[in-house]
């Protein structure tokens, strides 16, 4: 099993955000949003992952970062979505011109 780790992007009362690295290479993105009773997760991955990664990742999540919170989750669901990044886009990299992204 790979071994993967999450670095934070933010985090709210309510949810986080973190981007999913395996060795030094970013692999995906992962938010999480917590209720009373349920975690809800939505995990964006690279499309060169095997649904057996996918399932480590999650498994990882699970582990790592849904328990450190301390929430009494009776559930927990994944979103997963499969695909390529085709860039971050921001409101301050639009030109007069039309919008254009940033990374």
């Amino acid at each position: 099993m790979a071994s993967y780790y999450f670095q934070r992007e933010c985090r709210t009362p309510y949810s986080e955000c973190y981007t999913v690295m395996e060795e030094e290479n970013a692999i995906g993105r992962l938010d999480m949003h917590f209720t009373y009773s349920v975690v809800h997760a939505t995990l964006c991955v690279s499309e060169s992952l095997t649904q057996e990664s996918i399932q480590d990742i999650i498994e990882t999540v699970d582990e790592d970062l849904v328990d450190a919170v301390g929430v009494g989750r009776d559930e927990f669901i994944v979103h997963v979505y499969q695909g390529r990044d085709i860039g971050v886009f921001s409101n301050h990299g639009f030109g007069e011109n039309g919008g254009e992204s940033v990374r």
